[in-house]
Parts: C-alpha cells; structure tokens; sequence
C-alpha cells in the first residue's frame, strides 16, 4: 500500500531507486525520495539563499533552463510540458527510469576544468582552473538546454524531441551530443592553458 502513496514524477517516474554515481555531486544533485514531487513545478524561490537552488530537484532545474530566451521568459507552464513529453520520449527510447537518464545526462554534461582570466590591464592570459561541483551541475544543465535549443530552431523536430536526444546522448557520452563536445571542448581549452 506504500508504494501507492509514493509521490511519482507526472504520476509515473518514481525517484526511489534514481543513484548520483558521481560522488562529488551527490549533494548538489536533488533527486532523492525526500525531493521528489508530483510536476517539477513548486513555485519555491530557490535563489534568495546563496546555494539553496542544490536543494531544488534536478528535473524542476531542466524545466526552468528550458524557460530561456527572452520570448520564453516567465512560461514555466510550456517548459513544464516540454520536459514531461521529452521524459516520455526517453523512457521510449531507453526503457529506463528517464529521471536516472537525465541525472546520468546532467553528470556527464558538465566539465571539470576550465580556463580563467588572469592578470589586469594589459596582460592577460588564461588559467586552467578546476570547477566547482554546483557550476559542473549548472554548466551541464545549461549546455543540455542550449542543445536541445539550438537543435529545435527552424527544424521539423519538436523541442521536446531534441530535449530527449540530447539527454539520451549525453547520459551515453556520446560525441554526436552538443553538451559533450562542448565539454570536451572546454575541457581541452583548460588542458592546453595548466
């Protein structure tokens, strides 16, 4: 009778057996039970603290980056729906627990390393420097909505579409994802500047 009473993503996904294989983000990743909720829409402001957006669940996270552009500011409704039908699309095409394939997804997205800016004035030249675990997490996110975003623009797919193959490549490692190239672009940048 529990497991009736559980709170499933949409009514269908459960966040019980959903595991954070990367040990440093496994706080700044919020897919446990204790976060789970029904639609990844909790109206929290999740910014008026410094770092209280870790606590926001992963998948609320996704359906807020995919809210911009100033055209689609403020329509958390529409992205709400986009997630849920790419979610869909990717339980389809995977046969797995798609909150799993976008933590997956979310995890192998976001780069370790990057270059900074250092020196004044003049002089400039850059410093490979390692990420944060929150940044690997808010890069990823950014680089998966990008992508998916970049893919929909004049094309006959729809957003969800590109959404649920970028995910689905991503959480593979796969080259053919924009946020992995991305990634490893940056990634290359930072080694070629230690």
């Amino acid at each position: 009778m529990a497991s009736d009473n559980a709170v499933k993503l949409f009514g269908k996904w459960t966040f019980d057996d959903v595991t954070v294989s990367d040990i440093a983000l496994l706080d700044y990743i919020a897919c446990k039970p204790k976060n789970a909720q029904f639609i990844p829409h909790s109206a929290a402001r999740w910014n008026r603290i410094r770092f209280r957006k870790a606590q926001c669940p992963i998948v609320e996270r996704l359906a807020a980056s995919m809210m911009c552009h100033g055209r689609n500011t403020g329509k958390k409704v529409k992205a709400v729906r986009i997630v849920k039908h790419a979610l869909e699309i990717i339980h389809l095409l995977t046969d797995q627990n798609p909150i799993q394939v976008v933590v997956d997804a979310v995890i192998n997205a976001g780069p370790r390393e990057d270059s900074t800016r250092v020196g004044s004035a003049g002089t400039v030249r850059r410093q490979a420097v390692d990420i944060s675990p929150l940044r690997r997490v808010n890069q990823g996110i950014y680089l998966i909505t990008v992508g998916a975003r970049n893919a929909a623009f004049r094309s006959i797919k729809t957003v969800a579409e590109c959404l649920a193959d970028e995910i689905v490549n991503a959480a593979k490692g796969s080259s053919t994802s924009f946020s992995i190239k991305k990634k490893d672009e940056i990634e290359r940048v930072a080694k070629s500047n230690r």
